[in-house]
């Protein structure tokens, strides 16, 4: 706001003027060539004068170019990578964070691969399964034949433990074997013929 000036026959002076709280100024006289504080203009040297002056863009260069080129620059910006104004730190974070993400997602596909596995396994098992149900479907089948193989199993043990005294008896490990090892002793042919009958029905 310029300064009020009142001129008359006395002079050149500044007009009273009122104070926000009611009061009025006096009105002062003012020399030939006074420029009040706020009039003064700021005080700028000869490089900040030339670099106003200066012009925006190249001598000669089109406007509408230079319009093109800024917005290149914009959008070359935008695409550049989000840590661009990161600082070292935050950068490494980031690296960090990915690092972890593909370490779960690796882990995540052999949790898959382990469960798709274990599900062959399981059908696997199934089928080990129904084989030993298939061959023991002829034993079943034929009971006489199950049977005859459980009494020539209990006869070749038999004829084991007859076979182990006889070697004590003749090494003299057993000098004086009891009525019951002599009776099993006795047994040993009749066991081994017994044996003979049920491999020839077989």
């Amino acid at each position: 706001m310029a300064t009020p000036y009142v001129t008359d026959e006395s002079g050149k002076y500044i007009a009273a003027t009122q104070r926000p709280d009611g009061t009025w100024r006096k009105p002062r006289r003012v020399k030939d060539g006074y420029v009040p504080q706020e009039e003064v203009p700021v005080y700028e040297n000869k490089y900040v004068k030339f670099f106003k002056s200066k012009p925006d863009l190249p001598p000669g260069m089109n406007p509408e170019d230079a319009a093109q080129a800024r917005q290149q620059q914009q959008s070359g910006a935008e695409k550049q990578s989000d840590t661009a104004g990161l600082s070292k730190t935050a950068k490494r974070n980031m690296k960090r964070k990915e690092k972890r993400k593909q370490q779960s997602q690796q882990q995540q596909e052999t949790a898959e691969d382990a469960k798709a596995l274990s599900k062959e396994l399981d059908g696997m098992k199934v089928t080990a399964e129904e084989e030993k149900r298939v061959s023991a479907e002829p034993e079943a089948a034929d009971p006489m034949a199950a049977e005859k193989a459980k009494k020539m199993k209990n006869l070749r043990k038999k004829l084991r433990q007859v076979e182990e005294l006889q070697q004590k008896v003749d090494s003299g490990e057993l000098k004086n074997p009891s009525k019951e090892q002599l009776d099993k002793l006795g047994r040993a042919q009749a066991l081994r013929e017994e044996l003979e009958l049920l491999e020839g029905d077989l």
